[in-house]
């Protein structure tokens, strides 16, 4: 495109209106598309669709016709990325509106578009700055399952911690803008056209989103933001060797690692299996532990507002993590100490909820 701020605009232009359409005609398609209020995870307070994927999709769809019109070099590129996302897409999709696609089925699926983005991107991870490993990495077949295993585990972190109204949106939109950022720095124009588009999308979907939840992204949004970020972030790797290995994972510190404390707290703590939904994530803690005491009257505005104050506190951690990555994006021992302290931070809020000791900055009277 001749500016890169078109692939944004048209992007947004595109998923605002989609997205009004859909919440408009919502009644119409309830069948369909319409959340419902069961799970472990559910806290919201009436049924509302759930397919804000597809605004996605579509922005993206417009932004990528765009570039083809204008005849943008890597025009053919947002083509492949595209396809390379619509298996996960399509997994998520299925599930929002049949509700029988398992999640190892989902899952599946989402490895198929890891494949596809090696296939037609290139993106394999052959360094991650980690001694030993990178020695490993020189052995392709290494280096594919390296790959797909961490595009896979990103792209469903993303599902992780959609929880609330504006949550996963907003978090992928901060990491998509961190990449461009990043991106810029170093003259990847590919992946900084694709973040801005991408970011583009979730903020048209946004609008409709945040505060008062009249549509939810649903699998499909979840999967296919997480896999474009899963993606950007190995093809920023692996074109631009300036770039620290480290920066990416930073950058999608809070759901990646949100996904392994997960992981370690169903099998090891639970004794479940590891892919088992339950409703003591850290978000869902904080909602329970310090926003609903808050804002105890069961009215249906104070449930929408009890909801859409939960997601701005995890925006702040996000950013606790996203901030040094792109201060200090190449620097890897730098980037090293932040992921510790990270992780040490996280941890500790985290017990520190659960055992009923919220910091008292956290707390505020409704």
């Amino acid at each position: 495109m001749a500016h890169p701020m078109k692939a944004l605009v048209l992007s947004f232009l595109t998923s605002l209106f989609v997205t009004f359409l859909i919440v408009r005609s919502a009644s119409r398609h309830a069948a369909l598309s319409a959340d419902d209020l069961t799970g472990p995870q559910k806290v919201h307070s009436h049924a509302v669709p759930r397919v804000g994927g597809l605004s996605l999709l579509i922005g993206v769809i417009a932004s990528c016709i765009g570039a083809f019109v204008d005849g943008a070099e890597d025009s053919m590129l947002r083509w492949l990325f595209l396809l390379m996302a619509m298996p996960a897409f399509l997994s998520g999709l299925f599930e929002d509106v049949a509700r029988n696609v398992s999640p190892r089925r989902r899952l599946v699926l989402n490895a198929v578009s890891a494949c596809l983005g090696i296939w037609l991107l290139g993106g394999v991870l052959i360094r991650t700055d980690i001694p030993g490993l990178d020695t490993l990495l020189q052995w392709y077949p290494a280096a594919i399952a390296l790959t797909l295993l961490v595009v896979t585990g990103v792209s469903n972190s993303i599902n992780i911690i959609d929880g609330f109204n504006g949550l996963a949106s907003m978090c992928t939109l901060i990491m998509l803008l961190a990449l461009a950022y990043v991106a810029y720095q170093v003259g990847d124009r590919f992946v900084f056209q694709t973040a801005l588009m991408i970011a583009g999308a979730i903020l048209g979907f946004f609008f409709w989103n945040f505060p008062a939840g009249l549509i939810f992204l649903g699998d499909g949004g979840a999967y296919f933001l997480g896999i474009s970020v899963a993606e950007l972030s190995v093809l920023l790797i692996r074109h631009n060797e300036e770039v620290s290995p480290l920066c990416p994972l930073l950058i999608c510190g809070y759901p990646i690692f949100e996904t392994l404390f997960s992981i370690y707290r169903r099998r090891v703590v639970r004794g479940v299996a590891a892919i088992a939904p339950d409703g003591i994530h850290l978000h869902t803690l904080l909602y329970r532990r310090v926003i609903r005491p808050a804002l105890h009257l069961e009215t249906e505005r104070r449930q929408i507002a009890r909801n859409s104050m939960t997601s701005p506190y995890l925006w702040v951690l996000c950013l606790l993590s996203v901030i040094p990555s792109i201060l200090w994006w190449n620097r890897t021992p730098v980037l090293t100490f932040f992921i510790v302290l990270f992780i040490v931070s996280y941890v500790l809020l985290y017990w520190s909820i659960l055992k009923f000791k919220t910091p008292k900055w956290m707390k505020f009277n409704g």
